[in-house]
Parts: structure tokens; C-alpha cells; sequence
């Protein structure tokens, strides 16, 4: 009589099928990819609209200096709540080791004029000389192309 013998171990697949894991990788890697840019702009303004609105590419940059005032007349340097007697001072120490001296606005377009300049003229007296205005670019209207009629 002999003994059965049974080999198990010969059929183990010791394989690591990665695809999954790749799937889930690439599509983490897709939403930072989109969620990243939002993540610059920490306060949400509807910005004014403009047609004939100036590109300013460095009002992207991560170490520009933005100062947002939202349509209640809060006032934020970057992402920090400030208030205008310390605006001024704030934007010199932001300023102080850059070669571009300009400090780009996002004003709600319906908050107080009255506001916005006066926080122009904090950052004024604090030695700024150039300002940016950022707004949204207004799409091209639509031209009606209906010859006018006649009475007849």
C-alpha cells in the first residue's frame, strides 16, 4: 500500500497583480492634479468682469502677494483675515525679499468701493507702487445680424 500524497503547495500563484493598484494611483493622481490650482485661491470673490481685461500671469504665482476683499468688506492677505490698520504693514513684510513689488486685488464686484480703495491706499503707504486689478474676462457679445425691417 503506498501513501497518497497530496502536492498543494506546487499549484500557489505567488504572483502580485498590480493593476488595481495603479488604477487607484492614476486616479489620485488625476483629482490633486485638478483640486491643486482651486486650492491657490483660499477666498472666494465673483470677481468683476471686464472686456478689456490684461492678462497677469503672476498673479498665479505662489508667491505673489494677493489681497481679496469679499462683498462684507473683510479684507484677507492670502488666505489670513487681516484688518486695514495692519494690512500695510503686512504686505512691507511680504514684500521685503521680493524683486516684484506688486500686490494683485480681488475685489467681490459687489463690495464697497469705499473698502477696496481704502485698502489700496493701506498697501500705497506701505511703499507698494504698482497694483493689479484682477477680473474675470467677460465673454464677446453676441452681434445681432438682423437687417432692421421696414414698416410695410
Amino acid at each position: 500500500m503506498a501513501l497518497a500524497k497530496r502536492n498543494e503547495g506546487a499549484k500557489v500563484n505567488a504572483n502580485i497583480n498590480v493593476t488595481p493598484m495603479v488604477d487607484v494611483m492614476l486616479v489620485l493622481l488625476i483629482i490633486f492634479m485638478v483640486i491643486t490650482p482651486m486650492l491657490q485661491n483660499k477666498v472666494t470673490v465673483d470677481l468683476a468682469t471686464s472686456t478689456t481685461a490684461t492678462p497677469m500671469e503672476n498673479a498665479n504665482k505662489e508667491d505673489a502677494v494677493v489681497v481679496a476683499i469679499t462683498r462684507d468688506s473683510r479684507i484677507y492677505l492670502g488666505q489670513n483675515q487681516t484688518t486695514l490698520s495692519n494690512l500695510g504693514s503686512q504686505v512691507r513684510d511680504d514684500l521685503e525679499n521680493q524683486t516684484n513689488k506688486v500686490v494683485y486685488f480681488r475685489a467681490d464686484a459687489r463690495s464697497h468701493y469705499g473698502t477696496v480703495m481704502d485698502a489700496i491706499d493701506a498697501v500705497r503707504t506701505a511703499g507698494v507702487e504698482e497694483v493689479g486689478m484682477l477680473t474675470d474676462q467677460r465673454g464677446p457679445r453676441a452681434i445681432n445680424m438682423q437687417a432692421p425691417t421696414s414698416g410695410q
